[in-house]
């Protein structure tokens, strides 16, 4: 697994044997950023973090910061302190659900995402959209998209938002929402 495109270009992303994490592959990450386009300046929140390939992707790209959320973030955190991007990324150990609702709340409540991505565990994906509905639209900034991808067969949907885009790869199913005013 290697970061696509950008400053990092070709550089490696670990994803430790025995984790349970299911980083974006390759050809799902190329595809979602071709779909994105600039992300120059970008401010990223990246939740189910896993391995954090999306948050380090859009930060190769140019994105200027990037949140990653996850209630085990020592996969993120090898990749980020291995990629030099520290000072670029803020990395939160916590239940994703927990941290959106005091984040939406609680001091730094002004803070608003432009790219917002949703890699929650498959077997999760079509349970948590209707509490990420309540939790997502306070943090994504006008013009914003959230990136989600689940399981074809179980997909994540998210009602307060414009479905804008959605594809297939493989048993991936990675679908783009508009909002945020």
């Amino acid at each position: 697994m290697r970061v696509i495109a950008g400053e990092l270009r070709g550089r490696r992303l670990l994803a430790p044997r025995g984790w349970m994490v299911r980083p974006t592959s390759d050809r799902v990450r190329e595809a979602v950023f071709s779909a994105l386009g600039e992300i120059e300046g970008a401010v990223v929140l990246d939740l189910y973090c896993g391995t954090g390939a999306l948050a380090v992707e859009a930060l190769s790209r140019g994105a200027e910061r990037a949140t990653l959320v996850d209630r085990d973030i020592r996969p993120a955190l090898g990749n980020i302190e291995a990629l030099g991007l520290r000072e670029r990324a803020e990395l939160v150990r916590s239940d994703v659900p927990k941290w959106l609702a005091s984040a939406a709340s609680g001091p730094g409540s002004s803070d608003r995402f432009d790219l917002i991505f949703v890699d929650a565990p498959y077997r999760l994906a079509d349970r948590i959209g209707p509490e990420l509905d309540s939790l997502l639209p306070p943090l994504l900034a006008k013009g914003g998209r959230v990136i989600a991808e689940s399981a074809a067969g179980r997909p994540l949907e998210l009602a307060c938002f414009e479905r804008i885009r959605e594809k297939r790869y493989g048993a991936t199913l990675v679908t783009f929402f508009a909002g945020g005013g």
